[in-house]
């Protein structure tokens, strides 16, 4: 089977506004198009894209967003759309039309999860605009109008024979959305890798574990600004891969933000390329060892236009299953600075995390 791939070119017309600034004009926000359009691009020069499935991407009904979304915030979605767009949140805008292309992110996201569970594909990426996952039930944020990945889950729970749900979220900043979403649902387990202090504030910190202080069903791992390559590999091996086995999930979906990378404009963190393929390659061998590689991975940020191309190439390869020709320019500089090794304040938040891995609870 191949690996699944999503993209619709009106991903790319997503109007995400300006910063109403004081004293200076107003400035593009850091969603643009650009490094999401090059991701894909990449990925056809590169000749991976002609060896991966194209998904369907359709528009969401309203009963599948309202699975994981309250009424209100549907109808101000749908009213600004057709009044001509504007903001709907904080740091979330929408332009004239827009309603549909916040529908066709959401329903990629659920195709693509059907498509891996029915084994049309082996694991999926869907590379959606806008993202998700600083979306709650009742607000959008962040640059995020939906939460297309709570969207496909509450389908699969729903709808499909999934139990259990793992969420996993590397995106530099705190998956506020996704967590508050399912802070009730003991059927998911969320788990959020991310920089400490940083959007979207407060929260976001390691003792937020759940409702229930004897079960953890919510993990935050805040690392130090400055964090690399190794101490992401250790928060993995020490909290992610051992939560993930606790739990047991019949299905894993991370929110695949790109912004950790020593380039991006929105975040202090210091990921290579060999750092997404590291990841990549322990959440696929989790999925192996418990729900047959149900692997699906939703977009969510990723600023930097020249860098997110490279790091987006390396994780579908690695699903794929596939090596190309393309060297990423940046992997060598970057790999060897010496922010790539675990300090020992770094370790000491992942230590935070992982004591309150023994109260995953077990199937």
């Amino acid at each position: 089977m191949k690996t699944g791939f999503s993209w619709h070119e009106l991903f790319a017309w997503h109007d995400a506004g300006t910063y109403p600034l004081p004293y200076v004009e107003p400035a593009a926000v850091a969603d643009s198009a650009d490094a999401k359009r090059r991701f894909r691009n990449l990925l056809d020069v590169s000749g991976l894209l002609a060896q991966l499935q194209p998904l369907v991407v359709r528009e969401a009904s309203d009963a599948e967003i309202l699975r994981a979304h309250a009424p209100e915030l549907l109808e101000k979605i749908v009213a600004t759309s057709r009044a001509g767009g504007g903001s709907i949140g904080r740091y979330a805008h929408i332009g004239a039309g827009g309603e549909r292309i916040v529908r066709l992110a959401a329903g990629a996201a659920i195709e693509a999860v059907d498509a891996v569970l029915s084994g049309q594909v082996r694991n999926a990426y869907a590379l959606l605009r806008p993202c998700g996952h600083h979306a709650t039930r009742d607000a959008s944020m962040g640059f995020c109008i939906v939460n297309n990945l709570a969207i496909a889950a509450c389908h699969a729970l729903d709808t499909r024979d999934v139990a259990r749900i793992a969420v996993v979220d590397w995106d530099v900043h705190h998956g506020n959305g996704t967590q508050s979403i399912f802070w009730n649902d003991p059927r998911v387990l969320t788990i959020s890798l991310h920089q400490d202090g940083l959007f979207a504030l407060p929260g976001g910190q390691s003792d937020e574990t759940g409702p229930d202080p004897r079960r953890t069903t919510n993990l935050n791992v805040p690392l130090p600004a400055g964090s690399g390559h190794d101490a992401y590999l250790s928060a993995f091996d020490r909290v992610v891969l051992p939560a993930l086995d606790r739990f047991a999930p019949q299905l894993i979906l991370v929110a695949s933000g790109l912004d950790a990378s020593s380039h991006d404009a929105l975040g202090r963190m210091n990921l290579h390329s060999d750092s997404y393929r590291a990841m990549t390659t322990r959440l696929m061998d989790a999925a192996q060892r418990h729900c047959d590689g149900r692997l699906v991975l939703c977009h969510e940020g990723g600023y930097s236009a020249t860098l997110v191309p490279f790091i987006g190439l390396a994780i579908i390869e690695t699903l794929a299953g596939v090596r190309t020709e393309v060297v990423d320019p940046f992997l060598a500089n970057v790999a060897k600075q010496s922010s790539q090794q675990l300090f020992a304040h770094q370790s000491e938040a992942i230590e935070r995390a992982q004591q309150h891995v023994a109260k995953v609870p077990t199937p």
